[in-house]
Order: C-alpha cells, then sequence, then structure tokens
C-alpha cells in the first residue's frame, strides 16, 4: 500500500514515503495493543454489570451468586498486569474512552454467544481452558464484528487493511503465554531485529529505485498484455516480488513466490493471483538464466544449478 500511495504521488520523494511507510508500521503496532485493550474493556463491562446486579434493591440468587468465571480469566489477568503492554498504552495514550460503544456491543454480543455460554457453564477451570476462550473471543467474535471493523476504520485510514493481521498477531502472542507468565512475559515486537528493520526499508527504496527493471521484466514476459493495461496492484506485486528475489540472496525464491502470491489474492482481484503466479515463474526462469540473482546461504533452498541436475 506505501509502494502504491508513492505511485501516486507527484513529487517522487523516497524519504517523506519511506517515513510514511515507517509510520503505518508503528500505527499497526498501535491497533496490536489497542485490540488486547479492547479484551480489557469487554472484561470491565462484565465486572460492572456483576457489581450493578449486586447493588438492587432486591437481588435474586444470580445476582448474588454471579458466574465470574470471564472477568477472573486467567489470560485477562495477565494482560492486566504485562509491563510492556501498560507501559505501552500508556506512552500512547490508547485508550476506548471515546468509543464506549464499542467494547458494549461486543459484550452484548459475547454473552448471547454459544462458546461463551459453554465456556461458562463447562466444569472444566484450567489456565488452558481460559486461553482457549480468549483466542476465540479474538478470532471468532472480534475478527467477525463488522462493528469493530468499521469502527477502526473511522479512527484511522492505516487500520483499513490490518485488523485480520494484527489479530492473528496476537493470537500468536497469546498461544506462547504460560500459566506461570509474570509482569514481564514478552509480547510480540515491532520488529524481529535490525535485520528485520533493515528489510522493509531496502525493500521499499529498491523496489522503488528498480521501477525501470521491474518494468522491463513485466513486459517481456506478457504475451498478449501490455504493461498499461495491467493492474497497477499486480504491477506492484510482482515489483516487490522481483526486488526481494534479486535483494535478498538469503531469502529463496519460493518462499518469496508463495508470499507474494498470498498477497495478490488479498489486494488485488479474484484472478490476480493466478496471473501473477505465472508471470513470475517465467520472470523467475529469465533472470535465473541471466545470472541476475544469486542465492546464498537458506536462500539456496530450491536452487538447481546444471551440476546438481546432472
Amino acid at each position: 500500500m506505501a509502494l502504491y500511495a508513492f505511485n501516486r504521488r507527484e513529487d517522487d520523494d523516497i524519504a517523506l514515503a519511506e517515513k510514511e511507510l515507517l509510520f503505518s508500521i508503528d500505527k499497526t503496532y498501535d491497533l496490536y495493543h489497542y485490540i488486547l485493550l479492547l479484551i480489557l474493556e469487554v472484561a470491565d463491562i462484565a465486572s460492572e454489570k456483576i457489581d450493578q446486579a449486586l447493588q438492587k434493591r432486591m437481588p435474586t440468587p444470580e445476582d448474588l451468586n454471579p458466574k465470574r468465571r470471564f472477568i477472573d480469566n486467567q489470560v485477562i489477568a495477565q494482560i492486566r498486569k504485562n509491563k510492556a503492554f501498560n507501559d505501552y498504552v500508556s506512552s500512547k495514550k490508547l485508550s476506548w474512552v471515546n468509543y464506549p460503544h464499542i467494547p458494549r456491543i461486543l459484550y452484548n454480543k459475547m454473552i448471547s454467544w454459544e462458546i461463551y455460554e459453554e465456556y461458562m457453564l463447562s466444569e472444566v477451570h484450567s489456565y488452558s481452558a481460559d486461553k482457549k476462550f480468549i483466542v476465540n473471543l479474538l478470532t471468532k467474535l472480534f475478527a467477525e464484528s463488522e462493528d469493530l471493523e468499521s469502527n477502526l476504520e473511522e479512527q484511522s485510514i492505516y487500520w483499513n487493511d490490518d485488523t485480520e493481521y494484527v489479530i492473528v498477531m496476537i493470537e500468536k502472542t497469546l498461544k506462547k503465554f504460560k500459566s506461570d507468565n509474570s509482569e514481564n512475559a514478552p509480547l510480540m515486537p515491532l520488529y524481529k531485529n535490525h535485520e528485520d528493520e533493515d528489510f522493509v526499508k531496502i525493500l521499499f527504496r529498491k523496489a522503488i529505485l528498480h521501477t525501470k527493471q521491474c518494468s522491463e521484466l513485466i513486459e517481456n514476459n506478457t504475451t498478449n498484455w501490455e504493461v498499461e493495461r495491467i493492474a497497477l496492484m499486480d504491477i506492484l506485486v510482482m515489483q516487490l516480488a522481483i526486488t526481494e528475489i534479486i535483494e535478498f540472496p538469503e531469502i529463496p525464491v519460493k518462499v518469496t513466490l508463495n508470499e507474494y502470491i498470498e498477497i495478490a489474492k488479498y489486494y488485488c482481484t479474484p484472478k490476480s493471483s493466478t496471473f501473477v503466479n505465472g508471470i513470475l515463474d517465467n520472470i523467475v526462469k529469465e533472470i535465473r538464466e541471466k545470472g541476475i540473482f544469486k542465492k546464498s546461504g537458506k536462500g539456496l533452498i530450491g536452487e538447481i544449478n546444471d551440476e546438481d541436475a546432472g
């Protein structure tokens, strides 16, 4: 999307485009914490409902003996005390205070949700059961909420396509949680390491700088098609794939191709992935024959030279 935005710019300012790309990545990390915070907000509403029921003038037996399993969920307790989470939320001033209807909508959907009812009535009380429910809450209830998706899109243009991805990242984080985690349990970092951050910058810059080379390769390998007639997003996906193959010798070609075919399925037209796959296969054959790229280390996986083939 950052490459698409750059192609729509009139100033060709790569430095500014890169700054916007890195800002969008930071915003995605905000969303990661913001959705974790949403779990706590829903739990707070559940706790509030129990307190209100206890304050009735004539509470029912159910009011006096509320089911506390959800608000006492062990994973929720771990998120609440997690130092990295709290420090980030505080430093970024993340809050649902201006959108209180969203956690309430999700709470109301949750309490009539079959998975919630099963969880609350289950006789199995364990850390793994608590974790399983929170993962379900994220990947099913939150992920399928049109109200949440719409609200996040309204809050930030950078969150238009990020919710699904971020929920997967949170799921991976929570699956690594253990019952004995302290307040210092690790959350997913913004970047795995410095190389990861460098990868983003190099790929973006090189894709822009190699636009002409990529366009020529695409044109050479699109029979019965003029480059001008190919959808821009298809071209950009192929441009990034070609750049990654050439510029990152440690990444196997097959890994790159699989990644960008999946990206084409998400960002391009329904038929794009098949089209992109076919063109990229032809381009790889051409640049391999011309020796335009050379893989090393893990990047050699799947590479067969003439001697090996013989």
